[in-house]
């Protein structure tokens, strides 16, 4: 048993510990109810991305390994909110009531779109703790360059979402310009950040001179990009005052607490799931026990603690 509290606070989500799961690798929880007891064990889930309406996302082939890493070129398929809620209300209640939050993320291919989500999550989602909205959509009406690619566009979405709810909005950025996109969320009324979402590759079957994937270009996202993520998260947190959640290449426990020392409150599991289904217990043991050896009561002392 941990003599270190875990216990943190993402942006007005009380978390009882940092782990989270970034969304689109972990299903809605239910998914993973097999190979452990997610409401009580993780700290909370970011469930998968959901438009106002369902959106078919891109077609076969979807995925492709790399070394050290996957590429996804999913296009966020999802069954929209009423969907969503009428499939997995039920069950995200339970984990709620067990302790574990959830966080619903909103996406969107123009700023109507995101108004409309975030208006349907109000009136049918109760058991949301808060919200991931996720701005590297792409905005269809201005040629498909991704909603939060600069800070003025980011800014713009914040303040469509940001009046419709009371309940904190965490905005999931894009891996570039995050210290000055991140500081016009903060001004724009984001609770928190979180970083990174995949980085973008390309990969090519050198016999059919193709694409791997149904699109020239894809995210890459995997343990290839930890280092990457840790320095853009490092950046961040230089930035601004409000919580981190740190994604990217988390495998391990000294992985997620590379990620707490450069400044990120909270830590998401992403592709491990998808390797390792049963990793949560095993990270959350090893950062428990990586506290615990740094001699500290509380893992919120550790966070940003790195030094230079």
């Amino acid at each position: 048993m941990s003599t270190v509290s875990m216990a943190v606070n993402l942006g007005g989500i009380q978390m009882r510990n940092p782990l989270n799961t970034a969304s689109g690798t972990y299903g809605n929880g239910i998914q993973f109810e097999g190979f452990y007891d997610v409401g009580a064990t993780l700290g909370a889930i970011t469930c998968k991305g959901v438009a106002a309406e369902p959106w078919n996302g891109n077609p076969a082939p979807r995925l492709t390994e790399l070394p050290s890493a996957m590429m996804n070129s999913v296009g966020l398929q999802n069954p929209g909110v009423h969907g969503f809620v009428e499939r997995y209300g039920s069950y995200l209640t339970g984990l709620r009531e067990k302790g574990c939050q959830v966080i619903c993320q909103i996406a969107g291919h123009s700023l109507d779109e995101y108004r409309r989500a975030t208006e349907l999550y109000e009136e049918l989602a109760p058991f949301a703790s808060g919200f991931e909205v996720n701005i590297s959509c792409p905005n269809i009406a201005a040629g498909g360059a991704a909603m939060g690619a600069t800070p003025q566009a980011a800014a713009e979405v914040m303040s469509v979402v940001r009046p419709l709810t009371q309940r904190p909005v965490i905005v999931k950025m894009a891996p570039h310009d995050v210290a000055e996109i991140g500081r016009a969320l903060e001004a724009a009324g984001a609770d928190a950040l979180s970083l990174i979402n995949t980085i973008p590759g390309m990969a090519i079957d050198i016999n059919t001179r193709r694409s791997r994937v149904c699109r020239p270009t894809a995210g890459v996202s995997g343990p290839a990009i930890h280092a990457i993520a840790v320095r853009m998260v490092w950046e961040c947190a230089q930035a601004v005052k409000i919580p981190l959640c740190g994604i990217g290449g988390v495998a391990s426990g000294a992985d997620a607490a590379e990620m707490i020392l450069a400044g990120a409150t909270a830590v998401s599991l992403g592709t491990v799931n998808l390797y390792d289904p049963a990793c949560a217990p095993r990270i959350l043991k090893e950062l428990e026990q990586w506290a615990q050896d740094q001699g500290v009561s509380d893992i919120n002392e550790l966070i940003g603690a790195f030094e230079c």
